[in-house]
């Protein structure tokens, strides 16, 4: 079943149910859809309008580059809103594998750890790609709607949500990947990427406070 295909309040009732998924993961994917999915509005309503035709080429061609690039990491992310329940899903059912022979044992074993690797390289590509998102967020601060400029707020900090929610649960499942090296890379990238979107999130928000300061 893809939760993209039900309806939202049906989707909120299995999260709010006894059922181990989807859970964190998938609600994160689903935050970060959500703040580009705003954030893209605040720059939509500038399209057609006379603030954009004032725009020389340059800024109109690199504008919609921007518009569409974010459209496609959130349709990358919706994907991975279903991907992150089925990879847990997988993991789940690597631990009900028989441990009644020394084989059985090694193979589950070896069935454990491919799980978690995919279980924890899904979260990680939800927050490396949310990150993508935000970095595309700035331009909007000089060239979207200012009309919508708490929309865009709202949208950098849902994406971070999205963010720093995916990366608690590459971080849950590293407690269980005997693999050091990998590991240790994605310490190092996920650790990056949380800086970055702090970072990112607050020049954002400053701008918007900003803005809208009584």
């Amino acid at each position: 079943m893809s939760y993209l295909n039900i309806e939202l309040g049906d989707f909120i009732d299995i999260v709010d149910s006894d059922a181990p998924a989807p859970g964190g993961g998938s609600v994160a994917a689903l935050a970060s859809s959500l703040g580009i999915a705003l954030s893209r509005m605040m720059a939509s309503l500038v399209i057609e309008k006379k603030k954009y035709r004032q725009f020389d080429d340059m800024i109109k061609e690199e504008f919609l580059t921007k518009h569409r690039r974010l459209l496609k990491i959130r349709k990358r992310i919706e994907i991975l809103i279903d991907e992150d329940t089925k990879s847990f899903g997988i993991l789940m059912e690597s631990y009900k594998l028989p441990k009644d022979s020394k084989e059985n044992i090694i193979f589950r074993n070896n069935e454990i750890q491919k799980a978690t690797l995919k279980a924890t390289e899904v979260p990680f590509e939800i927050a490396r790609t949310s990150l993508e998102a935000m970095e595309l967020l700035p331009f909007f601060t000089e060239y979207g709607n200012m009309n919508a400029i708490t929309d865009l707020g709202v949208g950098a900090m849902l994406l971070e949500t999205g963010i720093r929610g995916a990366i608690l649960n590459v971080k849950i499942n590293l407690g269980s990947l005997k693999d050091q090296d990998k590991v240790d890379r994605f310490k190092k990238n996920y650790e990056r990427i949380e800086e970055e979107s702090i970072i990112l999130k607050e020049a954002i928000m400053d701008f918007v406070n900003e803005k809208i300061k009584l």
